[in-house]
């Protein structure tokens, strides 16, 4: 008998992980050993398969994926030619965070693009068609478009169709929500697409303050009415600051009752226009901290509304009473020391607004940036396999140990796993050095404050110790 692929699904293979089943629908990948690949290459529509032909161990792996759905039994045929096997020439990246404009319509003060002045300008449409061929060329498969406002650009639909040409999903649309219409909407369901709005929320009463446009807050609340009346997704982030930060329990029941589906907190970073712009608005560290234990007892009694992050702080799921701590990473032992130092890092990359390969957004505006590649200048394969770049994502903690002396003796080292990249530089200005922020929560005692705070609710990757 016969069996091949089924037509979604396609073998694939990136540097240093050569055997993958990717789907064309989803764009999910799964990785696979090697006696899996081997049998699942023989489904190919013309390879004769049975229990006398073939080892057993293959058929043991042929047995599941008929039970999964990866194959189905055929008459001898040949398989569809993307179906193939096709090794990229780059690392694996699952998703591009893109900036494909560094403008803006909004003047927020918070921004650490400095968007307002359209500090990092835009690339021309040429330069993004290329960067979405070589995506496609190294087999990133999901992007997220945000800016500067990603819907700004004139030629915002031109790279919409190009990405979707190429079978590159849209998960995600960020934005102000003031170009969030019934017309956009609209064109993008002509394309049968219906990517997540992330629109940003800055707290009930302030929003118009914090993005520097009146008028600004019922823009947002109305942007989140008709998304969730036409069916799209949305999520959000909140900018903590002095002057919003007593609304975080209003603006969190009002965001669930507009049917976000998530929010994530974080305070306002002292780099781009926040250096000019912040006053006495900005929030230390402790006090960031005592604003979030303050609200963690209303978050259950308000039912757990909505999924929410509290930057490293807390992580709670809509309607359940557990909760995760996204500063404990492992469980404290050394093998601890084998995961990279930022597992988000390693699976979404960061494009800036001039096209520089980024670990992370928060980097933007900082003088640490221009220490990453231009993908205009060398190339994306490049870029994902020999660069500044792919040396800090694939660093380990145990790497990042060899060179911080501090934080190789502190205690904690196996459970906050060097804490945030970027956080490190916004509180204390080294890159490779210790978070500060997150050193706070492991020797400052806030663990035990959370947990008292969240008293009635189950911590689930956090033990006291004796």
């Amino acid at each position: 008998m016969h069996y091949k692929l089924k037509n979604n699904i396609a073998l694939r293979g990136w540097q240093k992980l050569p055997y993958a089943l990717t789907e064309l629908d989803n764009s999910n990948v799964m990785f696979l050993g090697k006696v899996e690949f081997d049998a699942l290459s023989m489904c190919d529509g013309q390879t004769e398969i049975g229990p006398i032909s073939t080892l057993p161990l293959y058929m043991d792996v042929i047995d599941k994926a008929k039970e999964m759905g990866i194959i189905e039994q055929c008459p001898k045929m040949h398989l569809r030619p993307w179906q193939k096997y096709h090794m990229y020439p780059s690392r694996y990246i699952d998703t591009a965070h893109w900036s494909i404009t560094g403008r803006c319509n909004y003047k927020c003060r918070h921004c650490y693009m400095s968007a307002p002045d359209a500090k990092f300008g835009e690339l021309s449409r040429e330069q993004c068609f290329s960067i979405i061929d070589q995506l496609h060329e190294c087999g990133i498969k999901n992007v997220t478009l945000t800016g500067g406002e990603a819907l700004y650009r004139d030629d915002f639909w031109d790279l919409v169709d190009r990405l979707i040409a190429y079978g590159i999903q849209i998960q995600s649309i960020h934005s102000n929500g003031e170009l969030v219409t019934e017309e956009l909407l609209d064109a993008l369901e002509r394309r049968r697409i219906m990517p997540t709005f992330s629109i940003s929320f800055d707290g009930v009463g302030q929003h118009d303050w914090l993005r520097g446009i009146e008028g600004s807050e019922k823009t947002v609340i109305n942007a989140f009415k008709l998304c969730r009346d036409r069916g799209y997704a949305t999520n959000t982030e909140l900018c903590l600051h002095q002057r919003n930060k007593h609304t975080l329990r209003e603006s969190i029941n009002l965001l669930a009752s507009l049917g976000v589906g998530s929010v994530k907190t974080n305070p306002a970073s002292m780099s781009g226009a926040w250096i000019e712009n912040a006053g006495d608005a900005n929030l230390t560290t402790q006090e960031l901290y005592e604003v979030y234990l303050n609200y963690l007892p209303h978050y259950f009694e308000d039912g757990a509304p909505i999924n929410i992050q509290l930057g490293g702080f807390f992580y709670g799921r809509k309607g359940e009473m557990k909760y995760m701590l996204p500063s404990v990473k492992c469980d404290g032992t050394d093998a601890a020391g084998r995961q990279v130092i930022c597992g988000h890092a390693r699976k979404v990359m960061y494009i800036s607004a001039e096209g520089r390969i980024l670990p992370c957004m928060s980097l933007s505006g900082l003088d640490v940036q221009k220490d990453y590649p231009l993908v205009t200048e060398i190339g994306l394969v490049k870029c994902l396999t020999d660069s500044a770049y792919m040396r800090l994502i694939g660093s380990t903690v145990a790497d990042f140990l060899e060179n911080c002396p501090e934080c190789a003796e502190c205690e904690f080292k196996y459970q906050c796993c060097t804490g945030c990249r970027a956080s490190a530089m916004d509180s204390g200005g080294d890159l490779m050095g210790p978070d500060r922020a997150c050193c706070e929560i492991f020797k400052g005692g806030i663990i035990p404050r959370i947990i008292e705070a969240a008293k009635g609710a189950e911590c689930v990757n956090y033990t006291l110790p004796d």
